[in-house]
């Protein structure tokens, strides 16, 4: 996989040089993964809406095609966008998704940090009280018993350090990923994080991992070359 640093980007650039690229791309086109920072910015998937900024702010709104509801993203936060043929891998979007938490929790594990999924809830959550404890929570919030498809996903007392909202298109994935390393927390105040009221957000530097983002993003694009492509 072609692997591109790309600093920091404008969210509406780099998401219409990702259409492009999608839709211009042939069986043939190698598989790339974009690594950048953006500006601050909230941006909608297609279950969102405008009503879920809770409260009036400067930071521009952007409607998207991906998958998820609201989101935010700011400097301090590395963004992944993998431009992947899921055909040519040889796996489905359910699969992909696991694969991106995958990435994630394998690049916490590196810097000393446990990683959770949660049932219903896509991305990748850290116990912000005990964030290297390797001992497990009083239960898994992947394996509740009484958790069931149409059930609220129950997050346990993590929080939130990687959002995953994805688009698929002709078997070809973009949009993709965030995990913070040291952004202003604030802006998450004003929104419902992925549309889960009081869901609360962390950043490696609250968790004691002090790396910038050049450092992370080279760590997860390790991580995603291997578990994107094997």
């Amino acid at each position: 996989m072609k692997i591109s640093h790309l600093g920091t980007v404008p969210y509406l650039e780099i998401y219409q040089k990702m259409q492009d690229f999608t839709a211009q791309r042939t069986p043939q086109t190698p598989d790339e993964l974009w690594l950048c920072e953006h500006p601050p910015v909230y941006t909608l998937g297609l279950s969102g809406t405008s009503n879920d900024l809770l409260t009036p702010s400067t930071i521009p709104l952007i409607q998207t095609n991906r998958g998820g509801q609201i989101t935010y993203h700011g400097p301090g936060q590395v963004i992944a966008y993998p431009l992947i043929n899921l055909n040519r891998r040889g796996y489905f979007v359910k699969e992909y998704v696991y694969r991106l938490e995958e990435s994630v929790i394998k690049t916490l594990n590196a810097l000393g940090l446990t990683a959770h999924r949660v049932l219903g809830a896509p991305g990748v959550y850290v116990n912000p009280v005990d964030p290297r404890s390797h001992d497990r929570l009083a239960y898994s919030p992947h394996e509740r018993a009484d958790q069931n498809t149409t059930s609220q996903p129950s997050f346990d007392g993590l929080s939130k350090i990687s959002a995953i909202g994805v688009k698929v298109s002709k078997h070809c994935t973009y949009h993709g990923l965030s995990l913070n390393v040291s952004l202003d927390l604030t802006p998450f105040e004003a929104i419902n994080p992925c549309g889960y009221e009081g869901l609360q957000t962390t950043h490696l530097h609250h968790l004691g991992v002090m790396l910038n983002c050049q450092e992370v993003a080279v760590l997860l694009a390790e991580k995603l070359n291997v578990y994107l492509t094997t």
